[in-house]
């Protein structure tokens, strides 16, 4: 049998390290098998078609879109919107919009993404949670001389590093440690990291670390904080949710739409004094902190691989025609 064939078009790289490639590098292990997948960069017209393609994101992958439909206007497309794509580009990038209109169907990553689709796109969408494989959760250990809450992302202006920094000399409580993890995107930020690291010993900005070690430093903390302003479907949400740390989350619709409405956990955007209060409630005040770790587990069930992997089968199952015999 003659099995079809898939791109994925990603303009982030393994090199990157972010969350576009770990859901490229993530959905291309689910399809392998009943599929011929390959993830690229993009598609031009003198690239092999193939079958279906599944491009991330709206504006940065608009060429590869628009070139295979304008090629292959029989074969379907696929579109994974990003944090940027819903909260800003689609709004003020043309080519990001016509993304919207060219692609066959639509994949927001949270719940509340839905909403930012214009009316006439959103029957052609649907939500599909990312996952993580669980980890089981690192016990306390009796005499430890630190207790680690982690922000886990990029230096960009769209995670809002400052926020967490400004939190970190802000928190009181002894022995707390503030842990960045993430490479330097931003000459700007990578010199506000080595300033506050420098004035603020609690602070410590560790780089970018590879995926596999970040989670292992995760599961060891007490709490993981996104400071966000925008988010599509953050991975290290589910990756912190399934290693049974709680999440310390800015208030977007994007983390709102992962973590629930009523989740305890929210802090303003850009409000470092209350993600600094937060930080030591969930420190000092154990019944706030069983709370957050309550309402975390009961997400997790959508988050589990089993649960993506039969949402994203079904969704390219119907867009393929059935399987060609030989």
């Amino acid at each position: 049998m003659d099995r079809l064939r898939i791109l994925i078009a990603s303009p982030a790289a393994a090199a990157d390290n972010n969350g576009n490639w770990q859901t490229a590098s993530r959905w291309a292990r689910f399809l392998r098998g009943p599929y011929a997948v390959t993830v690229a960069g993009g598609w031009s017209v003198d690239d092999p078609a193939p079958d279906l393609l599944i491009a991330l994101h709206a504006r940065r992958s608009a060429q590869a879109l628009a070139g295979f439909k304008a090629a292959h206007p029989e074969r379907p497309a696929l579109l994974v919107l990003t944090g940027t794509d819903l909260y800003r580009d689609i709004d003020s990038v043309p080519e990001a919009r016509a993304s919207l209109e060219l692609a066959d169907a639509l994949v927001v990553l949270q719940d509340a993404g839905l909403a930012r689709l214009p009316a006439r796109v959103r029957p052609k969408a649907r939500v599909i949670y990312q996952s993580a494989p669980p980890l089981r959760p690192s016990p306390p250990a009796p005499a430890r001389r630190h207790l680690d809450i982690c922000m886990i992302g990029h230096l960009r202006p769209e995670k809002d590093p400052q926020t967490f920094m400004r939190a970190a000399a802000l928190v009181r409580t002894p022995g707390v440690r503030l842990l960045h993890i993430g490479g330097a995107l931003d000459p700007t930020l990578e010199q506000a990291a080595r300033d506050t690291a420098a004035a603020t010993p609690r602070y410590r900005w560790l780089g970018p670390l590879p995926h596999a070690r970040t989670r292992q430093r995760l599961k060891r903390c007490h709490a993981m904080v996104i400071a966000s302003r925008m988010e599509g479907g953050a991975n290290v949400i589910i990756e912190a949710v399934s290693s049974g740390v709680p999440v310390l989350a800015s208030h977007i619709d994007g983390n709102v739409g992962m973590l629930g409405q009523d989740y305890a956990g929210y802090f303003e955007a850009g409000d470092a004094p209350a993600l600094a209060a937060l930080i030591e409630r969930c420190v000092a005040d154990p019944d706030f902190d069983a709370l957050l770790r309550r309402q975390c587990a009961a997400r997790a069930g959508l988050f589990l691989p089993e649960t993506e992997r039969a949402a994203l089968s079904d969704l390219v199952d119907n867009l393929l025609p059935a399987p060609r015999v030989a």
